[in-house]
């Protein structure tokens, strides 16, 4: 699990967030990047999961799990704090998920450690993430496989830009509906975009 939705009650009358937290989902492991309501909601996942919250190097109950250290704003965390970025093998793919990444480039010695990745979940709605022209460089630094953008505007949230900028940026995008299985082209770079409830 990573990220998972916790309580979120106390942004309502700020911004519209209207994702419920995670509940009834059991997990190994759980992965959060950083300490916000919208993502540390691990106390909610069920099965007694490891919980992985820093940087380093980490043994887990998949193998290896690789923290970077990063920022959540363009101001070196000092906004809105750290985020970190994670990378993780799972079933043969390399996977590496930025949280909120907010840093206006990913630095070298960030790319470096996460290594090279297969698939890529990378927000793209800017505000307090990364935008759509960050995100494209952050793909363009990585040479990832697939990519799933995340953290951009729908009809629950209305505080981010929407996909469709970043999406304008690349050739091959596949939308599919919400499902485990997805037959995704094996081109370089090609963007899985995977749809939100309404």
């Amino acid at each position: 699990m990573l990220d998972p939705i916790g309580d979120t009650a106390a942004f309502r009358g700020r911004v519209r967030f209207d994702y419920p937290p995670v509940t009834g989902v059991a997990a190994d492991l759980v992965l959060v990047t950083h300490d916000h309501r919208d993502h540390n909601g691990a106390a909610g996942i069920e099965g007694d999961p490891a919980v992985i919250a820093v940087a380093g190097t980490h043994a887990s109950p998949i193998g290896e799990v690789v923290g970077v250290a990063g920022e959540h704003d363009e101001v070196a965390g000092t906004r809105r704090g750290p985020n970190t970025l994670f990378a993780f093998d799972l079933d043969g793919i390399r996977v590496a998920h930025l949280g909120d990444h907010g840093q206006s480039v990913l630095r070298a010695e960030q790319a470096v450690a996460l290594g090279r990745i297969d698939l890529l979940f990378v927000p793209v709605g800017g505000g307090p993430t990364v935008g759509a022209e960050g995100a494209a460089a952050i793909v363009e630094r990585l040479d990832p496989r697939w990519v799933v953008p995340m953290h951009y505007r729908t009809p629950a949230v209305d505080f981010l830009e929407p996909v469709e900028p970043f999406l304008e940026r690349f050739e091959a995008v596949t939308r599919c509906d919400n499902t485990s299985e997805v037959d995704v082209p094996g081109a370089p770079n090609g963007v899985l975009v995977l749809s939100v409830p309404q």
